[in-house]
């Protein structure tokens, strides 16, 4: 079995308290953060050498360059997905912002479900961005066992359904497409949705 495929997110924040709020919020939902960069200058030598899937970002970094500046630089350089994440929502600062194509904009103060729920829409967004498509039934099937019914829930999740839009597709309840998802992530050898959308994508490019 190919081994599960973890998520890493860079944390770009120089507010400590802020930065140890998102690192506690991405541990318990099963990510893994990459490192904490609290200046600019280290959040583009964690972006070189740590190589993360996904970089929640300051507006208003210390340093050299400001947010919007290393959102370029992501967005040019890099082709990693990124989330601002900003005590600032202005035109004039979305107007610049806007222009680096980042993933999401989180207004500071947050709650944890902003940053997860922009976290699985970002991830989504770049995957069908770059992805090669879901697997085919015949693969998943002979890799992991799903059967054809956990198959036609995986490809709704591949597409970013919610479990209600899951079972009003293939007219399940609500509670059976939790079963199935439960049984999906077993076979799979994931926790979570975001961790089974990582390993598919990761089958997928291999």
């Amino acid at each position: 079995k190919l081994k599960r495929r973890i998520v890493r997110i860079l944390i770009v924040e120089d507010e400590s308290i802020i930065a140890a709020d998102l690192e506690m919020t991405l541990l318990a939902n099963d990510y893994e953060v990459a490192g904490i960069a609290y200046d600019s200058t280290r959040a583009l030598d964690m972006i070189s050498s740590r190589k993360p899937d996904l970089v929640l970002l300051d507006i208003s970094i210390k340093g050299n360059l400001n947010g919007i500046q290393i959102g370029q630089i992501l967005h040019e350089n890099h082709n990693i997905p990124f989330i601002f994440v900003t005590s600032y929502s202005s035109k004039e600062v979305l107007d610049s912002a806007k222009v680096t194509m980042p993933y999401g904009y989180i207004v500071k103060p947050f709650n944890d479900r902003d940053i997860i729920s922009s976290i699985e829409i970002a991830l989504y967004n770049h995957s069908k961005s770059h992805d090669k498509g879901l697997p085919s039934f015949e693969v998943v099937k002979q890799h992991f066992g799903l059967s054809i019914a956990e198959y036609e829930v995986l490809k709704a999740l591949w597409e970013g359904l919610t479990n209600q839009q899951i079972g009003e597709r293939i007219h399940l309840s609500v509670n059976t497409v939790k079963t199935h998802l439960r049984n999906i992530f077993s076979k799979l050898d994931v926790e979570s949705r975001s961790e089974a959308l990582a390993f598919l994508r990761n089958l997928s490019s291999s």
